[in-house]
């Protein structure tokens, strides 16, 4: 076996030195809090006085007890539906608004450009919090500007009842997540070379058949990508809910899979079944992310064995 060189081992030792930051970072930010997550699902409270009240308590393994709990909570899986059925709807709707102000942004006779792209990306740069509690305002009855519009054309709508309000959260989410993946797509846009689009033109090409034929095609990873970060944030969803709680009653303590992991954690003092069903959670996500790859990586390859 050949020895190294010490020009190659130098090289090593400084691969990673540039290495060990982010290691450093990633074991103490991403794999620590996830294994402590693990671990404490794993333990239960135990109450050795009478009847398990007052008395010191002792934190005792508990193996898949709280997991078999959070799986036959009703509020839990409910709320898993719910976001499950938020996303089928919200995602593909934002990520066409995405592609279509992408796709306009950057046409040859757009105009304004930066001063649209940056319109379009604002409402990204607000807190979630703070976008739900401006949109509050739009969604309670007798100061919402809409409402009472809506009512003096003879319509009665109710933003907040149990029959919207998951659509009127979505609209929050749409409203900011929207310019964040236009421009996502819009660097995938920037990266084609332009010769591309010159060549379809003189082709006989149309604007509209060099969107979908030539820049669709082309941006396909940027699409991928974009649709993984909604289908986590989706299976995320806590702020909007949350904000919008006091308002209304439409939404309880278990809307979200993650608002019930909170109010468990933080207001019934349960933090084992609560880190059992951050986990659940988290392995949900992964599944739903990587089955979604591994659908586009087929649905790729069969059109390549198709050409």
């Amino acid at each position: 076996m050949k020895r190294p060189t010490r020009t190659e081992a130098r090289n090593a030792r400084a691969a990673v030195g540039f290495l060990l930051p982010f290691l450093a970072v990633f074991l103490l930010c991403f794999l620590a809090p996830i294994g402590y997550a693990v671990y404490q699902s794993l333990l239960k409270v135990e109450r050795p006085a009478p009847l398990g009240l007052g008395g010191e308590t002792n934190e005792v393994w508990a193996g898949f007890a709280n997991y078999r709990y959070a799986l036959e909570d009703d509020r839990f899986i409910e709320g898993f539906g719910r976001v499950l059925l938020f996303g089928a709807v919200q995602i593909p709707v934002m990520i066409i608004f995405a592609t279509a102000l992408a796709l306009l942004l950057e046409a040859a006779s757009a105009r304004w450009v930066g001063f649209f792209r940056t319109a379009f990306f604002l409402p990204y740069g607000i807190p979630g919090v703070i976008a739900s509690i401006l949109w509050g305002f739009l969604y309670v009855p007798g100061i919402s500007p809409l409402v009472e519009m809506a009512d003096s054309a003879g319509w009665h709508v109710d933003f907040l009842s149990s029959d919207t309000v998951l659509w009127s959260i979505a609209n929050i989410v749409t409203w900011q997540f929207t310019g964040y993946n236009m421009l996502v797509l819009i660097a995938q846009l920037k990266a084609i070379p332009a010769e591309l689009f010159e060549a379809a033109r003189i082709d006989g090409a149309s604007a509209w058949q060099v969107a979908r034929h030539v820049k669709l095609p082309l941006i396909r990873p940027a699409l991928v990508l974009t649709t993984v970060f909604s289908i986590i944030g989706t299976l995320q969803l806590f702020a909007e809910p949350m904000v919008l709680r006091p308002l209304g009653t439409s939404i309880d303590s278990g809307y979200t899979p993650n608002l019930n992991a909170y109010n468990e954690a933080f207001t019934s003092n349960n933090q084992h079944i609560a880190a059992a069903e951050a986990v659940l959670l988290a392995l949900v996500a992964c599944v739903l992310s990587f089955g979604f790859l591994k659908l586009v990586g087929r649905g790729s390859r069969d059109g390549r064995d198709d050409a």
